[in-house]
């Protein structure tokens, strides 16, 4: 059987970044309905429901996001992993993660999420220049991401991961040097560093659409992620997904079921499920998911069966981003000329029937792989 994860959404901000766009909620925007006890009391009913719907499958993956979880702190996180326990039979080697701002956390809240269980931290970095984090409305100190990922090693956590973004309006290419020297001086094993997406209905949105802010330009967004590969590989990191860095062993699990099409259950106000053929989400505001589960009854509010068709292109999509690329034959006989140009201009490689992106195709993956399914479609 194949692996399955749980992920847990907390949708609790403290302040909203101005270029996320995520499904999270300040205390002035929910009011009543931003109580801790209510979120956890409706979750509980969705791990009974859920592991029910699932057969109560192992789970080999646990991962809690956000939002900020840490905003619930240690206790109430570790009562949310003992839910799990609950209803679920939880593999005795699992990955459990939780995602924590950095600015939320303390030597003791790492302690006491060790103690609870969980085996893997990941802090929202983002930037170490005081100037970007400003741009990006992030509220901690740039050296606190650092010192927050020291007390979770020295806590006993052997898998930490910090997150950078890059290519914010007015970030330097020193900017990122900096970023990553106290990544790599904060001695963790994974890193992921992401392209900032301006979306649209965001504050930075509105900023770059009027001419507050300039967009982020395409070539200096290449040149940054060249010079983030090249560091933290130098450094010992090996990339294993476009995005993503990680020492040997650091990988993180439970996104690799995500790119392998591993199922997975998505609990809390918005969160995306996969089981086989079918993918869907949960009602997304807090008060209509609560009411949901107090009536007994699952929060879904889409379903979709997905078609082989859709299946093939996202096993394409999701697999070819990562380092072991995806089989030469997963693709049909229409993509092989799109596949030999691609060669030829060395953006991928072709070895033991394996079809991967090689340095320079990664910076170019999301144009290559849209045109492999085209090709693959006969346009």
């Amino acid at each position: 059987m194949s692996t399955f994860g749980v992920y847990i959404h907390v949708p609790f901000c403290a302040t909203r970044c101005g270029y996320c766009d995520f499904n999270t909620y300040t205390p002035g925007e929910l009011g009543s309905d931003s109580s801790p006890e209510a979120y956890l009391s409706a979750l509980a009913t969705e791990l009974r429901l859920s592991a029910a719907a699932t057969s109560h499958r192992r789970v080999d993956t646990v991962f809690v996001g956000g939002g900020t979880p840490s905003l619930l702190g240690a206790e109430k996180l570790g009562s949310i992993l003992q839910m799990i326990r609950d209803h679920y039979e939880l593999a005795e080697d699992a990955e459990i993660t939780t995602e924590s701002n950095p600015e939320s956390t303390s030597a003791s809240y790492f302690e006491q999420l060790r103690a609870a269980g969980f085996t893997r931290v990941s802090l929202g970095m983002q930037s170490a220049s005081e100037k970007v984090l400003a741009t990006l409305d992030r509220t901690h100190t740039p050296g606190r991401a650092a010192r927050a990922a020291e007390q979770a090693r020295a806590a006993g956590f052997e898998h930490v991961n910090l997150d950078m973004i890059y290519g914010t309006p007015g970030e330097s290419d020193d900017d990122v040097r900096l970023t990553l020297e106290t990544v790599l001086g904060a001695g963790v094993d994974h890193v992921s560093a992401y392209a900032l997406i301006v979306e649209p209905n965001t504050k930075m949105g509105r900023l770059v659409r009027t001419g507050q802010l300039p967009a982020p330009d395409d070539d200096v967004m290449a040149r940054r992620y060249e010079l983030i590969a090249h560091s933290l590989e130098a450094a010992g990191f090996d990339w294993y997904e476009v995005s993503n860095w990680a020492r040997p062993g650091g990988e993180c699990r439970h996104n690799i079921g995500y790119w392998t099409d591993a199922d997975f259950w998505g609990a809390g106000p918005g969160a995306h499920s996969h089981l086989g053929d079918r993918r869907f989400f949960n009602v997304k505001h807090p008060r209509t998911y609560y009411q949901r589960l107090g009536q007994g009854e699952l929060p879904i509010q889409e379903s979709e069966q997905l078609s082989a068709a859709e299946r093939h292109t996202e096993k394409v999509m999701l697999g070819l981003r990562l380092r072991e690329g995806i089989a030469l034959d997963t693709l049909g006989p229409s993509a092989a000329p799109m596949i030999e140009r691609y060669v030829e201009r060395q953006l991928l490689s072709v070895d033991k029937h394996r079809l991967t992106l090689s340095d320079q195709g990664r910076l170019l993956a999301d144009g290559i792989i849209a045109d492999l399914l085209l090709a693959e479609e006969g346009h």
